[in-house]
């Protein structure tokens, strides 16, 4: 039996990168697939690898930080498959710079989509879990959470919320059959570190002090974070609440980071 066989899992931000490959395996695992992303046709085109591999499907275009959109995407999805019962939180938005760099409109974006997109979809979800009585919760926060890395402010902040709203839900809903955990990945090979490198002023020299910081001597691969999150959703992680799984070659137990800081 596939591992996730049974559950409706709703994936925000899965329109491309890790959001991408987390869609992707769990669908291969059986369960029915939410995809979740700002503009329709990255929704599609994933709804569509996951239909020609023999999976369960349904394109959501949504701006998470509206609220009304939100409750329309997740009714969609329950109307279609049933009761969400595995939700990953994975939007993101990744404003370069300094706090002193950092534009009140990137701020705000930042904010609106990491913190309160994630509030407001699990604001949705949560109801048809408690209904079912089960439920599995992920967010996903990064190694910037835990240590901050130079020039991302806004989102290393943001990424720190998230463990930290992860611990506070597991406590309110661990006896109601909803497990709350947070994955923190190290960098991954993304287009989200593609775009990232590519703003740097030394492109190539950033590039490889990310792979020489992780102490496994390269960055991760993105079905290495999926691997952990069908992990999380399964039933195989039924004792598992308010744990922070960092998936990041060592990085955060060495504690390095790249040194190439904007100039002022």
């Amino acid at each position: 039996m596939k591992r996730l066989q049974g559950k409706v899992a709703l994936v925000t931000g899965s329109g491309g990168g890790i959001g991408r490959g987390i869609a992707l395996r769990f669908a291969r695992e059986g369960a029915k697939v939410g995809v979740l992303d700002l503009l329709p046709a990255p929704c599609q085109q994933v709804v569509d690898e996951i239909r020609a591999q023999g999976g369960e499907a349904l394109a959501l275009p949504c701006d998470i930080s509206r609220e009304e959109q939100v409750k329309a995407a997740v009714d969609e999805l329950s109307r279609a498959y049933g009761d969400i019962t595995v939700l990953v939180n994975n939007a993101a938005v990744m404003p370069s710079g300094r706090l002193h760099e950092t534009s009140v409109a990137d701020f705000d974006r930042c904010v609106a989509v990491n913190l309160r997109g994630t509030f407001l979809v699990s604001r949705a979800v949560i109801p048809g879990m408690l209904r079912v009585g089960t439920g599995s919760i992920i967010h996903m926060s990064s190694v910037t959470g835990l240590l901050g890395l130079p020039g991302i402010t806004a989102y290393s902040m943001t990424k720190g919320g998230l463990a930290a709203l992860a611990r506070a839900m597991s406590t309110d809903y661990a006896r109601l059959g909803i497990r709350v955990n947070v994955v923190s990945p190290g960098t991954i090979d993304s287009p989200m570190l593609h775009a990232f490198v590519a703003a740097q002023s030394h492109p190539e020299k950033i590039r490889q002090e990310f792979d020489e910081m992780h102490p496994i001597g390269r960055v991760g691969k993105i079905d290495e974070v999926a691997s952990v999150f069908v992990f999380l959703a399964s039933d195989e992680s039924s004792f598992v609440t308010g744990a922070n799984y960092t998936v990041d070659g060592g990085l955060s137990v060495k504690g390095t980071q790249p040194q190439d800081t904007p100039d002022a």
